[in-house]
């Protein structure tokens, strides 16, 4: 592929990740507020829980990987903490659910604006771990595979919740 076929194609992914973020939202809409903080599954994750860490999703893999930043550790953080481990992690939340979805929100603002300044053929400046990404496209698939799969996790969660169906648009 060239030129404007090459930009259509990266249109239309940067507009395949608005549409999976924009079910994650439409899923959890309405979801009343106790019911946010309310694990239906096993491995005991909640509705705030996965949208937080969607938006920890949409910082790491943005601003962290593809435009370098570094976080800013919590002051309180121990410094013998053990490694952060995606494997073990539970995800909740303990805001409320306006908080979880502003912050949401607005990483996915951010990440649009790394997006709106980045070819998605340039190498990005960070790495996950020791992986290095070979482009910002492969970076946007990921995401997108990222927030599609915890969309369907959350529209199971909210049919458990509250017998609520066919939300997200899709």
């Amino acid at each position: 592929m060239v030129g404007d076929e090459r930009e259509a194609d990266d249109e239309m992914l940067r507009d395949i990740l608005r549409k999976q973020r924009e079910a994650v939202l439409a899923v959890v809409e309405g979801l009343d507020e106790s019911d946010w903080h309310r694990s239906v599954v096993p491995t005991g994750w909640t509705p705030a829980g996965m949208i937080e860490h969607l938006g920890g999703a949409e910082w790491h893999w943005f601003q962290g990987v593809v435009a370098g930043k570094q976080p800013e550790l919590p002051g309180d953080l121990a410094e013998d903490q053990p490694p952060y481990d995606p494997l073990t992690v539970v995800f909740t939340a303990d805001e409320p659910s306006t908080e979880v979805i502003a912050f949401y929100r607005d990483q996915c603002a951010q990440s649009d604006a790394v997006l709106a300044t980045t070819p998605l053929s340039a190498q990005p400046l960070g790495k996950h771990g020791p992986f290095e990404p070979p482009n910002v496209r492969w970076v946007v698939l990921h995401m997108i595979e990222e927030t599609a799969r915890h969309a369907g996790h959350l529209d199971i969660a909210r049919e458990l919740l509250d017998g609520t169906t066919r939300l997200g648009g899709r």
